[in-house]
């Protein structure tokens, strides 16, 4: 396959024009749900993960982290419904997106300069897990009899994926620790616990953001492009 440094070059080119559409549309989200002006969140949120996802594509993003951007899509757009089966499938989805995810950093973490040694990574585990047991203990009580069992097993695949991106390097670990935030909210919201103002604020400005940095760490450590196309890509999305 004859390389095409004029076409990777016009791809490359796009990536600051995706960034920053996407960074528009997250602020337009952003701003709706603090005025409340819930029309804009329903056009803004669908097309915040296709960005992001287009964007790290022209950054030669692996397959698994195109998917795991895909399937947060997926759950986005099936959270816009109040029904309850649209909220179990969102669940599903973002579950598979964070599965991506562990998957993707596993095998990224050989390769990194920057993941934890081992000790760290044991107190890292140790930190995480008790985070689980603790959000979990305190949420069961009050949750739905229906969405105990999913919530627990969500929770640990979520706090599972932040463990991955912690050990993968900072940004990364950011990223998957204010996904656990966003997430804490929203199961918070199910649990009828009382609720900061504007809550939908505060969830989606922790998502984006993480989602972002999961983006931006993964990329910092992805192996090197193939020795026959001579390209140097920018780490960053």
């Amino acid at each position: 396959m004859t390389p095409d440094p004029e076409g990777t070059a016009r791809t490359r080119a796009v990536a600051p024009l995706l960034l920053g559409a996407f960074s528009t549309v997250a602020a337009v989200d952003l701003v709706s749900l603090a005025a409340g002006f819930h029309p804009g969140h329903l056009v803004a949120k669908p097309l915040l993960m296709p960005l992001l996802a287009a964007c790290a594509s022209t950054r030669g993003a692996p397959r698994l982290l195109i998917a795991a951007l895909l399937f947060g899509w997926g759950g986005d757009v099936l959270l816009l419904s109040d029904a309850s089966w649209a909220f179990l499938a969102g669940v599903a989805s973002f579950a598979a997106g964070h599965l991506c995810y562990v998957v993707l950093f596993r095998r990224l973490l050989p390769r990194s300069r920057n993941g934890t040694p081992r000790a760290r990574g044991r107190l890292l585990a140790c930190v995480y897990a008790a985070a689980l047991v603790t959000t979990v203990a305190l949420l069961w009580p009050d949750l739905p009899a229906g969405l105990r069992i999913p919530v627990a097993c969500y929770s640990t695949l979520l706090t599972a994926m932040a463990y991955s991106a912690a050990r993968l390097g900072p940004v990364a670990g950011l990223g998957g620790a204010l996904f656990m935030v966003s997430d804490t909210l929203i199961a918070s919201g199910v649990a009828d616990w009382p609720q900061p103002p504007r809550p939908q604020l505060w969830i989606m400005l922790t998502y984006s953001a993480a989602q972002f940095l999961l983006v931006r760490g993964s990329l910092a450590e992805r192996p090197g492009p193939v020795t026959a196309y001579r390209e140097v890509r920018s780490p960053t999305p």
